[in-house]
């Protein structure tokens, strides 16, 4: 009888064993799916958008009207934010608020993660493509800080610049 309830025992320790490995699991899976939701593929969808209209406007200015690499990637940031700031506000986060913080919150964060980017971007792709010309270090050196930027910039619109207070 010893043996049995013994067995029984471990049976039930080993069940809860796996009961706690689930629910460890369960929570993980609960804080992926808030960071990964519908708005990134709205997010997605406004950054092929905003990225078109950022290029074009970004790669014209540096190789059909002569301006620097710097003058060239503000502008698409300058004018892609605009457009990007109604687009992700009322279409991806679907925010309703109006308040100058929120518009200042928005401006924090994009030229925060275009400082970031780009000032990461320029100097890794320089040395990289240390061999190259000039006019392809820079150009691919803004296709990299584009990148980046993309990313930061994501994760700071949503938790920070459109974020929702939660009512208590």
């Amino acid at each position: 009888m010893d043996y049995v309830f013994a067995v029984i025992l471990i049976d039930i320790q080993l069940f809860a064993g796996r009961m706690l490995c689930l629910q460890k699991e369960r929570l993980r899976l609960k804080r992926t799916e808030k960071l990964v939701d519908a708005s990134m593929i709205r997010f997605a969808a406004v950054g092929v958008i905003n990225t078109l209209f950022g290029a074009a406007v970004m790669f014209l200015l540096y190789n059909f009207a002569g301006c620097s690499y710097w003058f060239s990637s503000a502008m698409n940031y300058v004018l892609g934010s605009i457009l990007s700031f109604f687009l992700n506000k009322y279409f991806t986060f679907r925010n309703t608020e109006r308040s100058a913080l929120q518009v200042l919150k928005f401006i924090i964060c994009v030229a925060a993660c275009y400082i970031v980017a780009y000032c990461l971007a320029k100097p890794a792709v320089m040395w990289i493509l240390s061999d190259s010309g000039k006019k392809l270090q820079e150009n691919a050196a803004m296709l990299v800080g584009m990148c980046l930027y993309t990313v930061l910039n994501y994760f700071g619109q949503r938790f920070f610049a459109f974020s929702v207070r939660k009512k208590t």
